[in-house]
């Protein structure tokens, strides 16, 4: 079940570089559980951002002892794929100082490996119960919903460019008519909206009450955290569009270096922008 912290990393940052370089872009997949996204069969729950990017279906796993509970099993031959999650660790250390003992909880990082139902036989899949929705009408109660209950200055106007500004808490961004197909007006709306949690009075992401510098380390995450919230929202409301203009051999090409460059990179994006997307949501 567990590993060493700095191996799982490795196994997570493997897992999407693997996906990158087969043109697919993993934080760009249905994710959510609400419509087509992977879930544990056993507690019914969608697993996390990060998981749902790193397992290869969608629908129902869990591990094998879960499936031989259930009176399956699993297919000779069968490889496991893994979901990770936070294991706290509680240290006592002694002040120096002081004398006084303290408990330190160190958040470590393990998984489990899960199959998917493809791979089990002796147990029938469930009936999917992920309600329909109005995908346009949804994405416009979440924007409005949102700027208003945190009072953002939201622009929307004839403009070529599109961002947030943490000095002023605004964002910009073009008119719905200046876009090709109008899911793309959400996707870049939902992309500023989420850089808007950054702010010191939200989440406290942003760095100096500013976004990072062009091209830097902390611009670079900041902007993977965006493009997860957004494409999670996106998937949510059953609008994702293929961004054909982002499966670039360039942009690919960025996000590899970046995540081999640093093997906790992608955990740590995806878990600041699922805490932005439940922000936005005012879920729990």
């Amino acid at each position: 079940m567990a590993a060493a912290k700095a191996n799982v990393y490795e196994m997570v940052t493997t897992r999407i570089i693997e996906e990158l370089e087969k043109g697919i872009i993993p934080w760009e997949k249905p994710w959510t559980g609400i419509r087509a996204g992977a879930y544990n069969r056993v507690s019914k729950k969608p697993y996390s951002m990060i998981n749902q990017m790193l397992l290869k279906h969608t629908g129902e796993y869990a591990t094998f002892k879960q499936w031989q509970d259930l009176g399956g099993h699993v297919k000779k031959g069968e490889k496991s794929e893994i979901v990770v999650f936070w294991k706290i660790l509680e240290k006592e250390e002694t002040d120096k100082e002081t004398g006084e003992k303290e408990v330190k909880k160190i958040p470590m990082l393990r998984y489990y490996n899960v199959f998917h139902i493809s791979q089990v036989e002796g147990v029938k899949p469930l009936e999917r119960p992920f309600a329909e929705v109005e995908p346009i009408a949804e994405g416009d109660k979440i924007i409005v919903d949102y700027i208003t209950r945190e009072h953002i200055k939201f622009d929307e106007c004839a403009s070529n460019e599109a961002y947030y500004s943490p000095s002023s808490d605004r964002v910009v961004v073009p008119m719905k008519e200046q876009y090709k197909a109008i899911n793309e007006y959400y996707s870049t709306t939902f992309h500023e909206l989420t850089h808007s949690t950054g702010h010191k009075n939200r989440l406290n992401r942003l760095q100096t009450g500013a976004v990072a510098a062009f091209g830097g380390e902390e611009y670079s995450k900041e902007e993977l955290v965006a493009e997860i919230g957004s494409a999670s929202l996106m998937n949510m409301l059953g609008i994702e569009t293929t961004k054909t203009f982002r499966n670039s051999a360039a942009y690919i090409q960025s996000w590899v270096k970046v995540l081999k460059n640093d093997n906790k990179f992608i955990v740590s994006a995806a878990g600041k922008a699922e805490k932005a997307v439940n922000y936005i949501l005012a879920a729990e």
